[in-house]
């Protein structure tokens, strides 16, 4: 892939396939990626079916998931496995607030917005909350001491730097009969 283009399309065999390359499909993707109450087979179907415009042939499923791997990763999906330090549900509102400094203008009100160039905006994000909230919980999962005013910050705002724990099959349960009463 090449990280000075934007990608419209993926080929696979001499085939074109378009792909939802906008920003808010491809957090849906991630989001149904990580879903680790389905099965990661059943994870993979939903998330070709949302970035790819049109059904992949079976014989192009194992090139397709790994463009889109790639495309997900900024044109590379080398990245080391970690700890989770950023949500990109949880922390919508840190996320999108910093973009738009960044971009200088409301990135939500525009009709398309190709993830790479939000990627671009995301990474030029300096200092903020979701710098500092990211830091914390660098240093929470490394078990690293917090300075005082990092002690003080986290205490004010651990709902907002805790990440939510998975949710269990039996709480999933439990939510979806009360919703079925509501």
């Amino acid at each position: 892939m090449n990280v000075w283009s934007l990608p419209r399309q993926a080929c696979f065999s001499g085939v074109n396939y378009a792909i939802n390359a906008d920003y808010r499909d491809v957090l849906e993707v991630i989001k149904h990626l990580t879903d680790s109450q389905k099965p990661e087979f059943i994870r993979w179907k939903i998330a070709l079916g949302l970035f790819y415009e049109e059904e992949i042939p079976v014989e192009h499923q194992q090139e397709a998931m790994q463009f889109l791997a790639d495309f997900i990763g900024y044109g590379s999906n080398d990245a080391k496995p970690g700890p989770k330090l950023l949500d990109w549900q949880k922390d919508a509102a840190m996320i999108v607030g910093d973009v738009n400094k960044v971009a200088g203008q409301e990135i939500r009100a525009l009709p398309f917005l190709h993830w790479w160039t939000f990627l671009s905006f995301f990474y030029g994000i300096g200092e903020g909350q979701l710098s500092t909230v990211v830091s914390i919980r660098s240093k929470k999962a490394r078990g690293q001491k917090l300075e005082k005013w990092e002690q003080k910050y986290y205490k004010d705002n651990k709902s907002q730097i805790d990440m939510r724990p998975e949710e269990t099959d039996e709480e999933r349960s439990e939510k979806d009969n009360m919703l079925k009463w509501l």
